[in-house]
């Protein structure tokens, strides 16, 4: 999938703001996480970069990010659990 496909497919992340960036898509799709929007931001961006746009949700302490944080932790945890035992 590529950066533009990725963005056409979860186009409601940011549906308001059609030329935001990367990072506030990203931020986005954290706030509201679920698995396949985040999988797929994995695979276009990779993890570290999904999990850098998180380090500066919580770091901003914000209430949308200490409702979302059980829930990415988890994804994340989880994609990271996948991506260690797959193929490359």
């Amino acid at each position: 999938m590529t950066r533009d496909e990725l963005w056409h497919k979860h186009r409601s992340l940011v549906w308001s703001n059609p030329a935001a960036d990367d990072g506030i898509r990203l931020r986005a799709a954290l706030i509201r996480p679920r698995f396949e929007v985040l999988l797929d931001c994995v695979e276009v961006f990779g993890l570290d970069r999904l999990e850098k746009e998180w380090g500066i949700l919580v770091a901003d302490d914000s209430p949308e990010a200490r409702r979302a944080a059980p829930i990415v932790n988890r994804i994340l945890t989880n994609i990271r659990r996948g991506l260690e035992i797959s193929p490359a």
